[in-house]
């Protein structure tokens, strides 16, 4: 979404080409964005891009919520963006304080810490893709989340997190810890 540098730039002007169209026919109440390991770029650019993406919500009717990533392992792919990764949080939590209640941020390091390495933070053992538990431990922290910012009660666990999604090949090649 950020468009800084190297691909991250083509991907971020195409999607922003197709994003206040597709808004606009899905008519959504609440847009959720997951910072990504991609948005690479000064912490300024990008705040002015989280704070975009929430006009582009506003304009819409919706409410924004930004979700910090994961923790995930800095390797050597990695390392080249490591300021721009760190930086991405903070200037989510400025767009949010600056949006006079339309943007949230939510941190995720409630759910997983900081140390991608940790159990907790349930990574494959790459360091960086989830396992299916720790995608539905996000699921179910986030729909707590969603649930207490906006008044409902989200579906149970026993609702979603079951069934052949989980026995995935898919998981199963991440080499969950």
């Amino acid at each position: 979404m950020v468009a800084g540098q190297g691909p991250t730039t083509q991907i971020a002007a195409h999607t922003w080409k197709r994003l206040s169209k597709d808004i606009t026919a899905f008519r959504p109440d609440v847009i959720a964005y997951q910072i990504t390991t991609y948005d690479w770029s000064t912490e300024a650019r990008q705040r002015r891009t989280y704070e975009k993406l929430g006009r582009t919500a506003r304009d819409a009717g919706a409410e924004l919520v930004i979700v910090s990533a994961p923790p995930f392992t800095v390797d050597d792919f990695y390392k080249p963006y490591e300021k721009a990764i760190r930086s991405a949080p903070r200037a989510a939590r400025q767009a949010a304080a600056r949006s006079g209640g339309r943007i949230h941020y939510f941190d995720s390091a409630e759910l997983w810490g900081t140390d991608s390495r940790a159990r907790r933070a349930q990574r494959s053992s790459d360091g960086i893709h989830a396992c299916q538990q720790g995608a539905a431990a996000f699921a179910k922290w986030f729909g707590e989340k969603l649930g207490k910012q906006y008044g409902f009660d989200p579906a149970p666990p026993r609702k979603w997190a079951q069934g052949a999604w989980t026995g995935s090949e898919h998981y199963a090649k991440l080499g969950c810890r």
